[in-house]
């Protein structure tokens, strides 16, 4: 069986080790970074199957990182790890194309969830070639990862992938934002944050708000649909 190999950038050093020893003895292969820049030029010579960033990293911060991360692999899963907590902090995470979000201090136990869902969502997305979704113009390649309306290519983060990716499995249903919460973010919906709506309106800007035909629709109350038919 294939090692599965995960890299840690954490300048703190008694957490690096800590994440290192226990990641290490539930079977996974650890190389760890104590600066950005290390945590790059470690990226660049290894393939990895899963990233951990802290963000205020010296060299270069989590953000940035993620972003040149994101840049050179469309589907690696990052985990953002780091004390910083508020709404703007975890859009900026998300918007620089990480996957998912822990507040220090945290669980050990939760992070291992979260990196076998992360690892487990990225092995269901070696399917053949030509796994396309599809909503009117709208498609969707899982293979390439290429969003198009018509004949555009829209670049989308990661986040705005998983959650299009989402509304068009369920196209023509409404989901609610609770299940969009789960199925999406891994979470329990909350119901004191909006970042699932935020979310909503960063994806018609790029796959409505050009276009003359609306095909994410709100149904106050109930959640989102994406409509593929007129009516």
């Amino acid at each position: 069986m294939e090692e599965t190999k995960i890299l840690v950038v954490e300048d703190e050093q008694k957490i690096a080790d800590t994440l290192n020893v226990g990641l290490s003895e539930n079977g996974y292969h650890v190389e760890v970074a104590y600066d950005g820049k290390i945590g790059e030029r470690l990226f660049f010579m290894h393939d990895f199957n899963l990233v951990i960033l802290d963000i205020n990293l010296p060299g270069i911060n989590g953000y940035e990182l993620a972003r040149i991360i994101r840049a050179r692999n469309t589907h690696i899963p990052i985990i953002m790890l780091t004390s910083l907590s508020t709404l703007n902090d975890k859009i900026e995470g998300y918007d620089a194309g990480t996957d998912d979000y822990i507040v220090k201090p945290f669980e050990f136990k939760e992070l291992l969830v979260k990196i076998r869902v992360l690892l487990k969502r990225t092995m269901n997305q070696n399917v053949p070639v030509g796994n396309i979704l599809k909503a009117a113009d709208l498609s969707m390649n899982l293979d390439s990862k290429e969003v198009r309306r018509g004949n555009d290519v829209i670049n989308l983060t990661a986040k705005e992938f998983q959650l299009l990716e989402y509304l068009l499995q369920n196209k023509n249903k409404v989901v609610s934002r609770a299940s969009i919460a789960v199925n999406v973010w891994d979470i329990d919906f909350d119901t004191n944050t909006n970042i699932i709506d935020v979310y909503i309106s960063y994806l018609r800007n790029k796959i409505d708000k050009p276009y003359e035909r609306k095909l994410i629709q709100t149904h106050v109350g109930m959640g989102y649909i994406l409509k593929e038919n007129e009516r």
